[in-house]
């Protein structure tokens, strides 16, 4: 689904200390505490998803930027999850219906919530909140920005896991399908709450009957202000709203699993300031929402943005410690 048209890999380079760590302890072979693995990166600034500051299933290209920044500076960038922000009951309601106590609520997502019948929805046809838009002082179209990705960290200990009978490779778009074919068995709400937690120093999602699954948590969403959104794109119902489902030029609903702390992205910028939005985080990803979603779960991520002059590229490009993404 990402515009990455595939991975080319890199010369070996040393291992870092983090990741000789990350194995041992995989093997048992050391303890480390949960505090010690969760020592917050510092950043020059904090933006909180405030109702203010987010945005429903769209990417405006016109909106005020809540937070300008210098080239080089470092954002802490808080996003929520949209399982159990956007739906129809209120989140004490909805969530408590998964078992979960009213202090394991984000008083964000409680707020955010109230806030969505001043929200427009024509044309906003995607799911997603999205914290921003981000300025970066003296960028302009034809620049390039560089998104060092420095943290990405969960902010509640659960998320949940979507799948439906034609949903993932269900779906009627997926290869292979025939017409005819039956649904599978699956409700058309089919969500499961998944609880989170550390053990031997690593956090896991716990899937029951003693399977767990390392948590690598990521931004499913980091994106510039598209361009000029024309009627008959992608995800462009309406002219000058873009959808916050496809992805595109602009980056978007990229869900790679591969963008977690050490990874860069790097985007074309169409507007003056850029105007960088993020959203959609989860959890743990497979190769692709295999079966409709990742692990959704709100996330808080540290970036620090590089603006580059006159260095025009036609979409995204990314790069690992391991590999070029192109």
């Amino acid at each position: 689904m990402s515009r990455f048209e595939g991975l080319r890999p890199r010369a070996e380079r040393a291992r870092p200390l983090r990741q000789w760590v990350s194995a041992l302890t995989a093997m048992g072979l050391v303890t480390l505490s949960a505090s010690a693995l969760a020592q917050p990166v510092s950043a020059d600034h904090h933006l909180q998803s405030r109702p203010e500051n987010l945005s429903w299933g769209w990417f405006p290209i016109d909106k005020a930027p809540v937070l300008t920044i210098e080239s080089g500076a470092t954002v802490r960038i808080d996003t929520l999850s949209h399982h159990g922000s956007t739906q129809d009951e209120d989140p004490l309601t909805f969530l408590g219906g998964f078992g979960l106590a009213p202090d394991e609520i984000l008083q964000d997502v409680r707020d955010f919530w109230a806030s969505r019948p001043e929200r427009p929805r024509e044309g906003r046809t995607g799911a997603h909140v999205l914290t921003g838009p981000i300025e970066i002082a003296g960028a302009q179209p034809g620049d390039m920005l560089e998104v060092q990705i420095l943290e990405v960290s969960a902010r509640v200990p659960y998320g949940f896991n979507s799948r439906g009978a034609r949903s993932g490779p269900l779906s009627d778009a997926y290869p292979g399908t025939r017409d005819g074919d039956a649904g599978a068995s699956i409700a058309r709400d089919g969500r499961t709450l998944i609880r989170t937690a550390v053990a031997n120093g690593r956090e896991y999602a716990l899937l029951g009957a003693g399977l767990r699954i390392p948590i690598a948590p990521f931004m499913g969403i980091m994106a510039v202000a598209p361009q000029d959104p024309t009627v008959g794109q992608p995800g462009v119902t309406v002219a000058g709203v873009q959808s916050s489902r496809p992805p595109g030029d602009y980056g978007g609903n990229l869900d790679i699993k591969l963008l977690t702390p050490g990874a860069t992205l790097y985007l074309p910028v169409f507007h003056d300031g850029a105007l960088f939005y993020a959203g959609d985080p989860h959890g743990v990803q497979g190769h692709g929402e295999v079966s409709g979603t990742a692990l959704e779960q709100s996330a808080s991520g540290v970036f620090r943005f590089v603006l580059h002059k006159d260095v025009g590229i036609t979409g995204p490009r990314a790069e690992t410690p391991t590999h070029d993404l192109i």
